[in-house]
Order: structure tokens, then sequence, then C-alpha cells
């Protein structure tokens, strides 16, 4: 792993003795086999470091939103109707001020509401007038892909 030592045999009366001189070159193997094996670390756990709070997505047909620079902002409507910002519980009543604090902070404000399917509307509807409220006019709606199509094809 380290460096090594060349033996060089010397010339004329000397011929018995032998120079050491030391090798000038890197063994490069352990570094790649470390950067490779960092490297499937990296894939695997990058697709884990998504907001982690479960609710069951409704299906859609809609295509996927393009990526961004800022970390996205999630706000997540559970099942018991339970109000999330990224993995924080929130309650309604503190939500506008939590909000409005979050959007002084950054430069976008692009938000995504995620809401479980079996909430009703009106819920969702009155998150998407706080987030307003809080400063965030550009809400995507989190679905989930597979849903029904419009044009009479199988999704």
């Amino acid at each position: 792993m380290g460096a090594g030592v060349i033996h060089k045999q010397g010339r004329g009366r000397r011929s018995r003795r032998t120079r050491s001189q030391p090798m000038a070159e890197i063994n490069v193997t352990p570094f790649v086999d470390v950067m490779l094996v960092l490297l499937i670390i990296f894939m695997v756990a990058a697709p884990l470091l998504t907001v982690g709070v479960p609710v069951e997505l409704p299906k859609t047909a809609a295509n996927p939103l393009p990526g961004e620079q800022e970390e996205p902002l999630t706000v997540t409507v559970t099942a018991d109707g339970g109000i999330m910002i990224q993995t924080t519980p929130t309650a309604f009543e503190e939500l506008v001020p939590k909000l409005r604090a979050i959007a002084e902070e950054r430069d976008s404000d692009r938000v995504y509401l995620r809401a479980d399917g079996t909430i009703s509307y009106e819920q969702v509807v009155q998150v998407m007038g706080a987030l307003n409220a809080g400063g965030f006019a550009d809400i995507g709606l989190v679905t989930d892909i597979g849903g029904p199509t419009l044009d009479d094809q199988d999704g």
C-alpha cells in the first residue's frame, strides 16, 4: 500500500553492493475501491432522503414538474387531518405565521402540498389558502403516478 524501494546493481568494482532508491509511484487501486463503495452507498441512500411522512397520494395522469436548485418546501396533510411542514407537526392556527417566517428565508415561493387521498377537498383548500396567506403563491399538488388517463387508454 505504501511506497516501495527499487534495488539497483552498481557497476565496476562495487558490483556486489546494491543501492536503494525510493519508488515514486502511487498505487491508486485502494483509492478507486473506496470511491466506488462510496458511490454505491450514495446511490442507494439518495432516494431515501425524501420527506418521510407516509400518506396515500391520489393517482393522476399529470406529468412531473421539473427539478429545482433549492430543497423544496413540503407541507403534508395526513389522513387524520394533521398538518406537517417538512416533518414538523404544526397546528393549523400556527401555520400562517410559520410559513411567513419560512418565506422570508427562502428565495423561491414554490411549495409542494401533499395530502392524503382520504382528506376532504375543503381541508386541502383551507391549507392552500393558508399557504397563499403565508407568502407562497406557487403551490404544486403532489400526486402519485398510475391514475386513470383521459384519452380512454389504460394507465
